[in-house]
């Protein structure tokens, strides 16, 4: 691996934990909905999909009625639920500083994802900030990594890593010959990433910058 020239990042569960306010209108969406509330663990399992790709499959034709829900309750509570994970803020700045194109491509909304990397004082950092709607399709496809590199200069390619917690990060990364780099506590489990390997897998905000920065460091000679 060499030391890339840009980075997309996922979001949630990324560089933020919202997890708890996604799970919370979720399940008021579930509940007005008539179907059986999820818990915390199923909620971030079965949660990678953009709204407008999964609310479908889980609502039928009634899934536009659901979004609305979805949205007006996630609106009420996101900001005041909103955590940085450790050491994202630094990592950001840092890899700012030097020299580095950083975007974000999420399946969060984009109003909200904007919404949140201002309330955080973080969108100084950033080329592009692409949410869920923003592009054509959403990620896994091709179409928001296209929007986010937009102006930069670079393509999408080898220069360009993809760093995400998901499968759906993995696919978006391997369908645009980006570097797939997967960070997270735990590890993979058997078999989750057979058909879309990460070329890395980093625990946590500052094992990634340190990779960023040894990469970055010419080796001397003995």
């Amino acid at each position: 691996m060499k030391q890339p020239r840009a980075v997309i990042f996922d979001w949630d569960n990324t560089l933020v934990d919202s997890w708890g306010c996604i799970h919370e209108a979720l399940n008021a969406t579930m509940l007005h909905m008539g179907h059986p509330e999820w818990s915390l663990e199923e909620t971030r399992a079965r949660v990678a999909l953009s709204l407008r790709d999964h609310f479908p499959i889980l609502f039928g034709d009634r899934w536009m009625e659901a979004r609305d829900v979805f949205y007006a309750s996630f609106a009420a509570v996101h900001i005041e639920r909103l955590k940085p994970l450790p050491g994202a803020a630094e990592m950001l700045r840092g890899l700012h500083e030097a020299g580095l194109y950083l975007a974000v491509v999420s399946n969060k909304n984009g109003a909200f994802l904007r919404r949140e990397a201002e309330h955080l004082g973080w969108t100084p950092y950033f080329g592009r900030l692409v949410g869920a709607t923003d592009a054509a399709q959403d990620k896994p496809s091709a179409a928001p990594v296209f929007m986010a590199l937009e102006g930069s200069g670079i393509e999408p390619g080898e220069d360009v890593w993809f760093l995400g917690d998901a499968v759906v990060d993995m696919q978006c990364a391997l369908a645009t010959g980006c570097v797939p780099v997967l960070m997270r506590e735990h590890r993979p489990g058997e078999g989750e990433f057979d058909a879309y390997p990460p070329k890395r897998h980093v625990i946590g905000c500052g094992e990634f910058a340190a990779l960023v920065h040894e990469l970055s460091v010419p080796i001397s000679p003995i």
